[in-house]
């Protein structure tokens, strides 16, 4: 007879099927083989010498963060008698720090290799960095006159003995270490300098012209550490640095009384510099003694324990490109790039006016920021603007962005900030701008407990008269200056009616709490992102049933939900083709046998990350959806995001070409086996290498010269006509119909170079440091042109009536246009465009003749 326990687990087996992992594998597994395709660009001799340093550091950083967050995570639950297991691998969270711990060996070797041969190659060219044990006569005196004069008044040389603990040492700050031998017949004890974070870590060092030296602060310590400590004499020294669990839960301590949410989080941070550490990183050499004594105060294990014979922290890097000599930066950096304007957006005019026109459809970085920030800059000072609502998750620290809604507060308009304090590593950055924006008058809310809010939405709303007209803009990453010049992202700017709705009512559900908002247009998660992405494999796994072409594509960062990963499968198993370009984690693996043949994964890295999410269903991509949020159960079921349609069929076409540029790159690009590596993707017999980022740049500086000449033109045109007319009419034409040429025949010019990038140009932008890249061939979208067919937004189910499909965009006669010409940008009242209707006129004429009957008088 089986034991009510035996009974208990057959009964679970028949309520949930076991899990199939033969097409799935771990997550921390997954993030460490997207950081070694990160170091590979350290490694791809095409990429110049100092950008493939800048990548080694990157790489560190990387994975400094991973440690932190989530093998710090891991080791906490891996100290639970009963520990949760991984929907993908089935592994307990033991076994996969184990793992973890077992790859890391071999990633450090490789990273300090490569570092080791980059600096060997600068130093020839004359980037030097100097070490303590070769210094020159000359360089020995300016380092310890140096240290004498500027860093033994700051630092603070420390003796750990009995009467001295251990130190609690700093989350990622550096330590010089060292073993003293003191003169009594004490045993030996340890002694620990800060290294001071307050003072430039890079000191230059005098060098002959065109060549650039310098020594690191620690290495300035290192090479005086004799006089640090007195009578004592160190007998090892190294460089060693913690990295701590950062893991912190905002919402797991509740906010103490009377104690408001940016207190609350000012009090989390400081745990995070003296949570439990995970790693220890060692440069240089210690005896064994003075080791295990660190070692044991941080109650580490040995194979915590990561030992290097190179700098600790090389955020330092990004410092010393801007000393590079001048004759040395065309062959170690990048060209210069400089984000070029929108070809569809005439910046002389008032952007309000334009996206009232069409959808307006940015990406960065390849172009600029600026036509977002000018309409929020723009709004801060129109008096028919009434109110600003926008999220924030990552603010740039210098943020014109923020300046602005401080301005429109002041300026009497209604704004209203959703701040999320607990964008991990800079929570402190947006305590300080919530602050501020607080200070001036906006209105500032935070997230739901919980549940952070990581959507990228702003709403602008007018009042022109007695009607309302709302701006939504919605992107796939930050509104950060800063990062929209690194990281590739979109952001729509529409007037759509139905999506201005869908903004209007998520704003009020967020000042609200409330999470379970019901939207036309937008998959807002937690409650309705997910269910749409789920629709539209639904539709395509029916149409592949029905023996009907049927196709998906996802562009993501990362690949981790379980459910999502199941319906891919499904739906390859139907017949769909599923193609995946997912920068980060992928836990579903490719071409698995009966599973997963017809899913195909692609990765990029290169100059710029890859961050915009992409999801489009259907051979001919009639449903595209763009959206801030990856397909991670962290952002599908405990996170505020917007997926969003690209409804115009310009803007849709810009995205479908995006989608083909990046599925025919062969340069950078990786392709996911189904054992779980990546390998790069081969050139074809007869293909030409095609890397779709630099082939992006091109075409930006295409598309923004084309624009630039085609608006130059109609300028010259319409200052002919006017010539023409003075001559004709002996009338003066008047300077404002020179000046601003019709609102819709510019526009109507612009947006056709997009569609079909015109032949390179001979003009050089200006000035030459902003050169353009090396030509690339001109892509060809590897699937049919989506502005041939209609949008199709996915409805829930049960589904209401068909969605009306209105244009974002007011169109006028020419000769309204040309009668409001004088007026001011963003000063058109409602009523000037709507046209009176024929009974309204009617009426009119039958009231006049009434008049005149009665009064005998016509006017």
């Amino acid at each position: 007879m089986p034991s009510k326990i035996e009974k208990k687990q057959a009964a679970a087996k028949l309520r949930k099927p076991p899990r199939d992992f033969s097409y799935t594998q771990n997550r921390e597994l997954s993030w460490l083989r997207f950081d070694n395709r990160v170091l590979d660009e350290a490694f791809d001799e095409t990429v110049p010498l100092f950008e493939r340093l800048k990548f080694v550091s990157i790489f560190e950083s990387n994975l400094d963060e991973f440690l932190m967050v989530r093998v710090g995570g891991l080791s906490d639950l891996a100290e639970l008698k009963k520990q949760p297991v991984d929907n993908k691998s089935n592994m307990t969270a033991s076994e996969q720090v184990d793992a973890v711990m077992a790859e890391m060996p071999g990633l450090l070797t490789r990273w300090e290799s490569i570092f080791k041969s980059i600096e060997g190659k600068l130093d020839t060219l004359g980037v030097h960095r100097a070490h303590i044990d070769s210094l020159t006569p000359e360089e020995r005196t300016f380092v310890t006159r140096y240290f004498q004069a500027y860093v033994s008044p700051v630092i603070s040389p420390l003796v750990i003995d009995p009467r001295h603990p251990f130190p609690n040492l700093r989350n990622g700050a550096l330590y010089l270490a060292c073993g003293l031998d003191g003169a009594t017949d004490e045993e030996s004890l340890l002694g620990l300098i800060e290294i001071p974070a307050s003072m430039n870590r890079v000191v230059e060092i005098p060098s002959p012209t065109g060549t650039y030296s310098y020594i690191l602060l620690e290495d300035v310590i290192l090479a005086c550490l004799d006089s640090c400590f007195g009578s004592y004499k160190p007998l090892d020294r190294a460089l060693i640095r913690v990295t701590r669990n950062a893991d912190i839960d905002p919402d797991g301590e509740g906010v103490e009384e009377e104690e408001d949410y940016r207190q609350h989080m000012k009090r989390i941070l400081k745990k995070r510099l003296r949570l439990q550490p995970v790693v220890l990183a060692v440069s240089g050499s210690l005896e064994k003694a003075t080791l295990k004594t660190i070692r044991k105060a941080l109650e580490l294990s040995r194979r915590s324990v990561f030992t290097c014979d190179i700098p600790l922290d090389l955020g330092y890097v990004f410092g010393i490109e801007g000393k590079i000599p001048e004759h040395l930066r065309n062959e170690l950096l990048f060209t210069p790039f400089k984000p070029q304007p929108n070809p569809t957006i005439d910046m002389t005019r008032s952007i309000r006016e334009q996206v009232l026109q069409h959808d307006k459809l940015l990406f960065y970085p390849y172009e600029a920021m600026n036509p977002f920030l000018d309409l929020v800059h723009e709004a801060a000072y129109d008096p028919e603007c009434i109110s600003l609502r926008i999220t924030l998750y990552r603010v740039a620290k210098q943020s014109r962005l923020c300046e602005s809604l401080i301005d429109a507060a002041e300026n009497g308009k209604e704004v209203t900030v959703l701040m999320e304090l607990r964008a991990r590593f800079d929570e402190q950055n947006n305590i300080e701008w919530a602050e501020r924006l607080e200070e001036a008058g906006c209105t500032v809310i935070y997230g739901s407990e919980g549940f952070k809010c990581h959507s990228k939405i702003c709403q602008l709303t007018y009042r022109e008269g007695m009607a309302l007209t709302r701006l939504t803009l919605l992107g796939t990453g930050n509104f950060n200056e800063k990062t929209a010049k690194l990281y590739s992202d979109f952001m729509l700017m529409t007037a759509h009616p139905g999506i201005g709705e869908d903004a209007n009512l998520f704003f009020r559900n967020l000042s609200l709490g409330n999470l379970r908002g019901d939207y036309r247009f937008l998959g807002v998660a937690p409650v309705g992102l997910k269910p749409l992405i789920m629709r539209g494999l639904d539709r395509e796994i029916q149409r592949a049933l029905a023996g009907e072409p049927a196709r998906v594509f996802f562009k993501l960062n990362s690949l981790t939900d379980r459910e999502v990963i199941d319906k891919i499968a499904e739906a390859s198993c139907a017949g769909v083709r599923v193609d995946m370009i997912i920068r980060g984690i992928s836990c579903l693996k490719p071409g698995v046998s009966g599973k997963t043949e017809n899913v195909h994964v692609r990765s990029i890295v290169g100059r710029f990350l890859e961050h915009a999410r992409v999801y489009a269903f259907g051979v001919d991509s009639d449903m595209v959806y763009l959206s801030s949020a990856d397909m991670m159960t962290r952002n599908t079921e405990h996170r505020v995001e917007i997926a969003f349609p690209v409804l115009d069929p310009t803007c849709r076409a810009l995205v479908h070409e995006y989608m083909g540029m990046q599925l025919q790159d062969n340069v950078k690009a990786r392709s996911l086996t189904s054992d779980g590596t990546w390998v790069p993707v081969e050139c074809a017999e007869g293909e030409k290498p095609f890397n779709s980022q630099e082939a992006l740049l091109e075409r930006a500086y295409r598309n923004a010269e084309a624009a630039a000449q085609q608006r130059a033109q109609e300028k010259e045109r319409v200052a002919e006509e006017a010539i023409q007319d003075e001559v004709e009419h002996g009338a003066a034409a008047k300077p404002e119909a020179v000046a601003a040429p019709p609102v819709n025949e510019p526009e109507a010019a612009a947006e056709p170079a997009m569609e079909k990038a015109p032949e390179p140009a001979t003009a050089t932008p200006e000035p030459a440091a902003e050169a353009k890249p090396a030509s690339a061939p001109d892509p060809q979208p590897t699937t049919p042109k989506v502005q041939e067919f209609q949008a199709t937004v996915i409805e829930p189910e049960p589904a209401p009536a068909p969605a009306p499909q209105p244009e974002p965009q007011v169109t006028k006669p020419v000769s309204e246009t040309s009668a409001r010409r004088d007026k001011p940008a963003g000063k058109t009242k409602a009523i000037e465009r709507h046209r009176p209707g024929r009974v309204r006129i009617g009426l009119g004429l039958i009231g006049l003749g009434l008049k005149t009957l009665i009064t005998g008088k016509t006017k």
